[in-house]
């Protein structure tokens, strides 16, 4: 077989293995995302403190952060601890919102507003729809430090930290070694 195999077109059996990869991680990122959209708000809220917890922050799930969101939350949906040790806290706003509804400026500020309330410096605002430039724009120039994650990142942590998803087939691309064939 040659470098491109008829079958595929001009792509190598490889690059056409890569994009039948990156089309079927699109879909499954898409199916995560629209799975969390038929959760209800509480689940979601759970979701975000387990990925963070995922990711690294806190330590184990039981004493890393915890969701509060609720009536009266003072717009806080979650707390997480910033390390293993709780030197800080990094407080949570997430909106399980239709991709049509773009989180604006305004409740990008109070979210801000919230953490000011607290007398926080760190903050992950969520979302499973996305952010309007404006919003974008705004945590550019703040002295606290304000993440904004959109539906299509979400989706790609959940997938990337295991979260709501499972491993289906492992496939291992193998290659000639030219060194073992070299002569000495």
């Amino acid at each position: 077989m040659g470098a491109a195999d008829p079958l595929v077109g001009n792509e190598t059996p490889q690059q056409a293995m890569e994009e039948a990869f990156l089309l079927l991680r699109k879909k499954l990122a898409q199916d995560v995302l629209d799975s969390v959209l038929g959760q209800t708000p509480a689940f979601f809220e759970r979701l975000v403190v387990n990925l963070l917890v995922k990711m690294g922050y806190g330590g184990s799930r039981e004493d890393a952060g915890e969701a509060i969101g609720q009536s009266g939350d003072e717009g806080i949906d979650g707390v997480i601890k910033e390390d293993r040790l709780g030197l800080d806290v990094i407080y949570i706003q997430a909106k399980k919102w239709a991709a049509t509804n773009k989180i604006d400026r305004k409740g990008v500020q109070a979210f801000v507003g919230s953490l000011a309330g607290k007398q926080a410096q760190k903050g992950v605002f969520i979302t499973t729809s996305s952010f309007q430039d404006s919003a974008r724009d705004y945590v550019k120039h703040l002295t606290q430090k304000v993440i904004l994650i959109d539906g299509v990142q979400l989706a790609e942590l959940c997938i990337e930290f295991g979260i709501g998803v499972t491993e289906s087939a492992s496939y291992v691309l193998k290659k000639i070694d030219p060194d073992f064939f070299a002569e000495d």
